[in-house]
């Protein structure tokens, strides 16, 4: 992915807001191999929206940097994901994680309902493979004053 021009705020980097766009957008490639993305909301009417994000920024990034995403399943349950991006600068280095629970909902109500039987067997399959990963360094963090 490619920072764009009209993302760039009077500091000269990338603004806040951004980030999240390009974690979105990782978000979107992951969530279609997990067959929960957006041809799963045409056909069902069920989607995943965003219950809570902590984005941690460690690395500023300029317009017209190259960046990577990467999505990593923490943990889940009949109706939630505990995901984790990060996006790294085409040079290799970390710019920024987030941290997210998403919500499985069906649009109809709206509300919160359990995923179906082959989605949740696709994230299971997934999570075994990811909690063999080491565990990410900004992982858990919390915001406050350290006294």
């Amino acid at each position: 992915m490619t920072v764009e021009e009209q993302w760039i705020d009077y500091n000269d980097h990338l603004n806040l807001a951004y980030y999240n766009v390009l974690f979105d957008r990782t978000g979107d490639f992951a969530v279609d191999i997990l067959n929960c993305g957006e041809a799963y909301r045409r056909a069902t009417n069920h989607t995943l929206m965003t219950a809570e994000a902590h984005v941690t920024y460690i690395r500023e990034l300029k317009k017209g940097e190259k960046v990577r995403g990467t999505f990593r399943l923490i943990d889940a349950d009949e109706k939630r994901m505990h995901i984790y991006y990060e996006l790294f600068h085409s040079d290799g280095w970390l710019s920024a994680a987030s941290e997210n629970m998403m919500l499985h909902v069906d649009l109809s109500g709206p509300k919160v309902k359990p995923f179906p039987e082959q989605v949740q067997a696709d994230i299971q399959t997934m999570l075994l493979y990811h909690r063999s990963l080491p565990r990410p360094k900004y992982l858990g963090r919390t915001i406050g004053i350290k006294r």
